[in-house]
């Protein structure tokens, strides 16, 4: 076992060097951006499993590493609860650890299963863990209408080889081939060793150097495979390059509702525009703070109009009501092209909506969140067509879930993300959220145009690199040219479908042949 970890480390706990693991793994994630730090912290988790007592004392392994991951990777919970949404301190940091447990829970069932299995089996190690991996990541991105942050897939982008495979595989298949790669680590530091059971020493050494070099090939074309891949042209350019704006009005979140707050609102944006030449120029999500309705209409008048003299359109952040007196988290076009609007359709609960209000009515009561209970928009709204592109709008969190974003595609030419992250304060949110945008774009081979009120306001090209970004917590516009393109990559034509059945197949076929031990693969050291 000194093999696979330096010794100093058996001298902390199992539960607090999980504890641990779980916490530095979100080092791998943006702003730090250190990914081989995450997959070293898989491998040690996966080592710590493999040394663990008994099923709960792995489940207790995998919950530990989840907390620590979670509280470190998704702290900004309790700020947007407490200091914006003005619940009391001690309630939100419940709150917080309340969700926080329930995100671990995941990564300690996969504990839990893969002790059942025996950890000492190479199958187990190298097929069953990755894939349940894969599926509790997918799992967790739809149940209880999905919170998908932090998945593995998104600390790869957009530095590591393994990018390379999201525009084929999405980014549960870069979990997938960040754990296994964790696996694969884990295999080749722990078949150096020779153990001596039931078999000779010669055998096991036979099958420990067949291991070892079983899964340094595998290491090999894993990475090399998605080095290649990030040389393909997925899409292709279409129609000429368009001039964008994109708008950073940087209104503190905690006046930007209040009454003698709207004037100077309205005024900043109308000279954010006003100062724009580009031919599409884009406001952040409720960038207005009033219902449509209630908009001056000179307002509205000044930035069509100008809009039209720059032979374009603006897209305009502001909530609306409906003839049903229902309201939207809304985004309008005006200017040159028919004024059309996108309502977002996947809203936040607790955020933007109250599940099971029979329930959790009395959340109304301790939280001062405007706009509590918006309706739903179309889950399958179509492109914005403005500025000579068609543009694939999603406001805010929805850009998290990539099989939403594709229903776009291929239509769309570009996309743009409207958001407002002032509610996560100085946190690594507004970082974390770039980079799942800079994910989207690699998945689908376009454009990404955030639009923020307070960060990170920034273009995105095709390939997920930031190609121009404003400063945190500045009135700021990033302006640039960019380019549409067409064609869908293997992900857009065939979404997630195709890498949760593999992932399936494997944890099924894996776990059968780990329980069997028919795998002539099966004694890896565990000491």
């Amino acid at each position: 076992m000194n093999a696979v970890l330096p010794g100093a480390l058996f001298r902390i706990p199992p539960l607090l060097l999980a504890a641990l693991a779980g916490a530095l793994g979100v080092l791998g994630f943006e702003p730090f951006g250190l990914y081989p730090v995450l997959i070293a912290m898989l491998a040690l988790l996966l080592v710590l499993w493999r040394r663990a007592n008994n099923r709960r004392h792995a489940a207790a392994i995998g919950l530990v590493f989840g907390l620590g991951y979670f509280l470190a990777g998704v702290s900004w919970v309790y700020v947007s609860l407490h200091d914006f949404g003005a619940m009391p301190a001690l309630l939100a940091a419940v709150l917080t650890l309340v969700f926080c447990c329930i995100l671990a829970a995941y990564s300690a069932a996969i504990g839990y299963v893969y002790f059942a299995l025996g950890p000492r089996s190479f199958i187990a190690t190298l097929v069953v863990v990755p894939a349940l991996w894969t599926l509790a990541d997918w799992v967790r991105g739809w149940l209880f209408t999905g919170f998908p942050w932090l998945a593995l897939g998104y600390s790869q982008v957009p530095a590591s080889p393994l990018a390379g495979y999201l525009p084929v595989v999405g980014v549960y298949g870069v979990t997938l081939a960040t754990a296994l790669t964790a696996a694969l680590l884990v295999t080749l530091w722990s078949s150096r060793r020779m153990i001596a059971d039931a078999d000779s020493i010669k055998t096991v050494t036979q099958r420990s150097t067949r291991a070892r070099w079983l899964s340094l090939c595998i290491l090999f074309a894993l990475w090399l495979g998605g080095y290649a891949l990030l040389h393909v042209e997925w899409t292709t350019p279409t129609g000429t390059p368009v001039s964008v704006s994109l708008l950073q009005g940087n209104i503190p979140q905690d006046i930007k509702w209040q009454p003698d707050r709207i004037a100077p609102t309205l005024a900043a944006y109308h000279d954010l525009v006003v100062a724009s030449r580009a031919r599409l120029i884009v406001m952040p999500e409720t960038a207005l703070p009033l219902f449509l309705h209630e908009v001056p209409a000179d307002y509205l008048a000044a930035l069509a109009a100008h809009s039209r003299s720059n032979g374009g359109d603006v897209l305009i952040g502001v909530p609306e009501t409906s003839s049903t007196n229902e309201y939207y988290n809304s985004v309008l076009s005006l200017g040159t092209a028919p004024t059309q609007t996108y309502r977002k359709s996947h809203l936040v609960p607790f955020g933007e909506f109250i599940p099971l209000k029979f329930l959790f009515g009395w959340f109304f009561d301790v939280v001062n969140i405007p706009l509590l209970d918006f309706a739903r928009g179309d889950a399958n709204q179509q492109p914005l067509e403005v500025a000579g592109q068609r543009v694939a709008v999603n406001i805010c969190y929805e850009d998290v879930f990539g099989a939403e974003i594709i229903r776009q595609l291929p239509q769309a030419t570009l996309l743009v993300n409207v958001s407002n992250v002032a509610w996560f304060g100085r946190s690594v949110a507004p970082r974390q959220h770039l980079q799942i945008s800079q994910t989207r774009a690699l998945e689908t081979g376009r454009y990404m145009l955030r639009a923020t009120n307070t960060g990170m306001t920034a273009i995105i090209d095709q390939r997920g690199r930031v190609v121009k970004l404003a400063p945190e917590f500045t009135t700021d516009s990033v302006n640039g040219e960019v380019q549409g393109y067409a064609g869908a990559t293997p992900f857009v034509r065939l979404g997630n479908l195709p890498i949760i059945l593999f992932s399936l197949l494997l944890a099924l076929a894996g776990g059968w042949l780990a329980i069997r031990g028919t795998s002539k693969l099966r004694d890896l050291p565990t000491r």
